[in-house]
This record gives structure tokens, C-alpha cells and sequence, in this order.
């Protein structure tokens, strides 16, 4: 099956497809904790003004949540994966979350995790510490009140006030020493969030880290894991080592997760991954093999979703989410292309015609016949 495609010179090439669908393994139990983060769908039909409040086709949203379930992963909920920050305010992440929990009762062994943060704080002059504390109060006391567990989220408020270390220090020893149940950290670096550079109340890896490993060992009995999101393997496994006993590593390395995953015979990662989103029947797959102990298995399925995850998650890192929605576009988990606050924009169509390319290589076009016809589709709609 071949389909014209643009390149990033201007040319238009012919592209044949090679890949065949990676199939799931139905069941498969996974030999590490494996959270995807997982996107909204919008609804355009709704939609007025699609830069105005999100409007959510909340059915096929929850529908996403139960492929995800059906294919053994937890769910990290109302993420930056979801656009919080970039489109998604915290009422809507609200809404979300609160359908989210209520649909995870419905399966059996579903889990969820849900993101609180201060998203919903004014950042602007003036604003205290207790401002920033009441604002995670407020979402964790919403959280744990729907009886779901929560992920600390960075704070772009904190970002912005805090003066030193110990400001960083003050915040999180006061929600995490109130917090009702154990909490997943979440270290966000500045190429997800311009707005989070300096965070832990340092410009450098080293003394961040002497931050982030103090305030844990303070907490070990209330932190489930942190995942951390830098892009930069030998930065987690530096964090992954001095962690204390009974605290996990999540990676967040949408670079180089396969290898974090597996581990180094000694120490491994488990998975808190947006990419998860998009990847899902061959994450599947390969984790199967890994609990199977074919390491060898698990690297040949993983590896070719690399190139494509490296393609989704390039700079600017931050509209990563254009590729997860329209991934999941491409595979009929919706049927539009549309994205809250119009982010499909923030990508151009040789940017979707490489991650089509690396998904058909990858085994991840589930209908090639469907997954040609949206890409024609979107080809024609820029001209080609």
C-alpha cells in the first residue's frame, strides 16, 4: 500500500507501507507498574470558540481510559498529557478526574492516579507560599475526597515565587505531611514547561537533586514514587539509586524508556509515560515478554517505538500532545483530528507524515486501510 507523502525539503514522496499491526496480549501481566498517561478528546461539534472553555466528548474519553485498562496499564490522569496548563483548566481536569475514578469502579483491577496541582492559583506578583499550599490543598483535598490517589504536580506558581531550596522545601513537607494517602511525585523538566526552569530552587542537576532526595527521605512513608521527566537516562538513574527503601522510580524519559524499563540487572524503572498513550498494544506486547523473562523479545518490539517517541516528543517538546491525539486519530479512537485550544495546529504535516511513517514501522497503525485514508485526508486539507 503506498500513499504520497510530504518531506521536510518540500518534495512530496511515495511512501509503501512495511509495517504489520503489533497484536496485543490479552491478560498480560506486567512485570513493572506501567501508568500511561492518557489525552482528552475533544468535541468540535461543541465547540463555539476552540481557543474558549474545553469542551469534552466525554464517552470516547472514557472510552480511550478503557482501551488502556482492557491492555493491562494504570492511568495517570489529568496530566500535562491531558493539556492541563496548555488549554485543560482545572474545573474541566476537575470534571475529568471525577468521571475518571467513577468509570475505574467499573473494571476490575483498573487503576488510576490523578494529577494535583496549582494550575488554577493566578500566577502574579504578591503571591505567598500558603497561597501555593492552599492551591495544592484544594486539589488534593478534591482527589482524595473522590477517594482516588494523587501525583503531586510541579507548580509554575512555585516556580515563580519560590526564592531557594527551602521554599521548595516548606511547600512539600506541608502537603505531603497532610496528604491521606501515599502520593506519586512528579519532576517535570523545563523542555515540558518552559515556565518550570530552576525548579527545587536550583539552575543545576546536582543541588535539584540534593533538594528533591531530602524532601523524600523526610516523606518515604507517604511517597509512593516520583517520576521525573528530563529526558536525560543518566540523570534518573542518579535520582533512582539514592532513593530510600519502598520508593520507586517512574521514568518519565520518553527518550530512552526502554532501557530504564528492563533495568540494569540490579535496579529498574517502572513507567509513568505519555507516550504510553500512543504506543499501547506494543507496550503491551513487549512488557509481556519482559514478565516472560525474553529480554531479547522485549527489545525488538521496543525499539522501533523509539524513533517514533524521539519524533512525537522533539523541541518543542511541550505540543508533544499533537502526536499522541493524532496517533490516536489514525488508529479510530476518534474521529476527528481536533484538539482542545486547536493544538493540532502547534505541528506541521511534515511533522505527522514522519510520525506516520515511524508508526507504520513500529507495528502501530491498527487499520492500515483507515490510517491511510486520515493521513490522505489530512494531506489534502495542507495542499497535497
Amino acid at each position: 500500500m503506498d500513499i504520497i507523502l510530504p518531506v521536510e525539503d518540500g518534495r512530496r514522496a511515495s511512501y509503501r507501507l512495511i509495517g504489520r499491526p503489533v497484536e496485543a496480549v490479552a491478560g498480560a501481566r506486567f512485570p513493572r507498574i506501567a501508568y500511561a498517561a492518557a489525552h482528552v478528546v475533544a468535541d468540535p461539534l461543541a465547540m463555539s470558540d476552540p481557543w474558549s472553555k474545553p469542551v469534552v466528548d466525554w464517552d470516547r474519553t472514557m472510552a480511550f481510559r478503557h482501551h488502556l485498562w482492557r491492555l493491562g496499564f494504570r492511568i495517570a490522569e489529568a496530566m500535562d498529557t491531558s493539556q492541563r496548563g496548555m488549554g485543560f483548566d482545572w474545573s474541566s481536569a476537575r470534571e475529568l478526574i471525577r468521571r475518571s475514578i467513577v468509570e475505574a469502579r467499573t473494571v476490575e483491577g483498573a487503576d488510576l492516579a490523578s494529577g494535583a496541582g496549582t494550575d488554577h492559583l493566578e500566577v502574579r506578583a504578591g503571591l505567598t507560599l500558603d497561597d501555593i499550599i492552599a492551591a495544592y490543598e484544594e486539589q488534593f483535598g478534591f482527589i482524595e475526597g473522590e477517594g482516588g490517589k494523587a501525583i503531586m504536580m510541579a507548580s509554575r506558581a512555585l516556580a515563580a515565587t519560590a526564592r531557594s531550596a527551602d521554599d521548595y522545601a516548606k511547600v512539600y513537607d506541608r502537603v505531603l505531611s497532610q496528604a491521606s494517602g501515599k502520593v506519586i511525585l512528579h519532576w517535570l523538566g523545563d523542555m515540558f514547561d518552559p515556565a518550570l526552569k530552576g525548579y527545587w530552587g536550583a539552575d543545576n542537576f546536582e543541588n535539584a537533586l540534593d533538594t528533591v532526595v531530602a524532601i523524600i527521605e523526610r516523606h518515604a512513608h507517604k511517597v509512593e514514587g516520583i517520576k521525573i521527566s528530563l529526558l536525560d537516562a543518566d540523570k534518573e538513574v542518579a535520582l533512582r539509586n539514592r532513593l530510600p527503601d519502598g520508593v520507586v522510580m517512574f521514568t518519565g524519559d520518553d527518550f530512552n524508556y526502554p532501557e530504564l524499563i528492563a533495568g540494569d540487572g540490579h535496579r529498574h524503572s517502572h513507567a509513568l509515560l505519555g507516550i504510553f498513550d500512543a504506543i499501547a498494544p506494543v507496550a503491551n506486547s513487549a512488557l509481556a515478554r519482559l514478565a516472560a523473562g525474553d529480554r531479547a523479545g522485549y527489545d525488538a518490539l521496543m525499539a522501533p517505538t523509539v524513533p517514533l517517541s524521539r519524533k512525537i516528543f522533539e523541541a518543542p517538546t511541550e505540543y508533544y500532545k499533537a502526536g499522541i491525539v493524532f496517533m490516536a486519530w489514525l488508529n479510530g479512537h476518534q474521529d476527528h483530528f481536533t484538539m482542545v485550544g486547536g493544538m493540532q495546529s502547534a505541528r506541521g504535516i511534515c511533522h505527522y507524515a514522519e510520525v506516520f511513517r515511524l508508526a507504520d514501522q513500529a507495528g502501530l497503525l491498527a487499520d492500515p486501510d483507515l490510517a491511510v485514508s486520515r493521513m490522505k485526508s489530512l494531506c489534502a486539507v495542507a495542499g497535497i
